[in-house]
């Protein structure tokens, strides 16, 4: 029974980071569009989406229950702040041929994580962990030295993801009543986007064609799905489990841009992944050395 949980577990992460590796193939379907109206139809068709799951399967008191939470609602309107701001960034790089640059952010994250932690919730950092940020920061110092300036695109996804994982940590709502009331909180935003666009004569939410129709209903849908899986995976794996598989998406970004999009990786910067790779490999085990004690 374990090794079933296990492997459906592992099932379960791959799915997940899978569907998010492979998010620039399919949000380079609609370049077409300016990545605040894909985020605008996003969030719409997400919160549409998950709202049909929570009917389905009966949820919505525990949505009525956070209502009756001030400070849970608050954390969930900074979070969703968090997340819509880190989805933008990532559709702009994804249109503007920076998806190398993305992969690099989702690489930093789990070191921007252990970061926070240090800093928000005083946690203690073992000597590999200490490595590992070394090795991130020497990362860093090599894009600033070597390009001449600091990699904002990477650096923005992974302070804004890392803080998003660190508020949503704080706030004990199950992932889909949780991502239905973060994408709507989003909708006020977008709503005010759209009446702006409107008068100037761009409709936001117009589903001109029945592909980019089927595309951005769709984006709503792939939005939830990896969520889910997610959740489903940390319920059945521990946490160097987990820790391992999540560098699926990024791998998947980083060769999608080089071996898809064709987009250039300049020498000095396949020396700033070598160096996160390096300190990713350190903090798994770390990672995987406090399991293995906690056993």
């Amino acid at each position: 029974m374990g090794a079933n949980r296990h492997l459906a577990g592992i099932a379960f992460g791959l799915v997940a980071y899978g569907i998010w590796g492979f998010f620039p193939l399919y949000f380079r379907q609609l370049g077409q569009l300016s990545p605040l109206d894909i985020l605008s139809n996003r969030a719409a068709w997400a919160c549409v989406f998950v709202g049909l799951l929570l009917t389905l399967n009966r949820r919505w008191g525990n949505v009525l229950a956070v209502f009756r939470q001030p400070r849970q609602l608050a954390m969930l309107a900074l979070a969703a702040l968090l997340v819509g701001s880190n989805w933008l960034m990532f559709l702009w790089a994804v249109a503007h041929q920076q998806v190398v640059a993305s992969s690099l952010g989702y690489f930093l994250t789990p070191l921007v994580s252990v970061l926070l932690g240090l800093a928000v919730l005083k946690e203690r950092l073992n000597r590999l962990e200490w490595v590992a940020v070394a090795l991130a920061l020497a990362a860093l110092a090599n894009e600033i030295v070597t390009l001449g300036n600091l990699p904002w695109v990477s650096l923005f996804l992974a302070a804004t993801f890392g803080c998003y994982g660190l508020v949503r940590k704080q706030v004990p709502v199950d992932a889909i009543s949780g991502l239905w009331l973060e994408t709507l909180a989003m909708l006020p935003l977008c709503g005010i986007y759209a009446l702006y666009q409107a008068q100037q004569g761009h409709m936001v939410f117009a589903l001109q064609d029945v592909s980019t129709a089927t595309l951005l209903i769709g984006a709503g849908i792939i939005t939830a799905l990896p969520l889910m899986a997610f959740a489903a995976a940390t319920q059945r794996l521990d946490l160097a489990t987990v820790g391992m598989l999540m560098y699926i998406n990024p791998t998947l970004q980083f060769a999608t841009a080089i071996w898809v999009f064709g987009e250039a990786l300049q020498p000095a910067r396949l020396v700033s992944f070598g160096l996160i790779w390096i300190g990713l490999f350190v903090f798994s085990w770390s990672m995987w050395e406090k399991v293995r004690d906690r056993r």
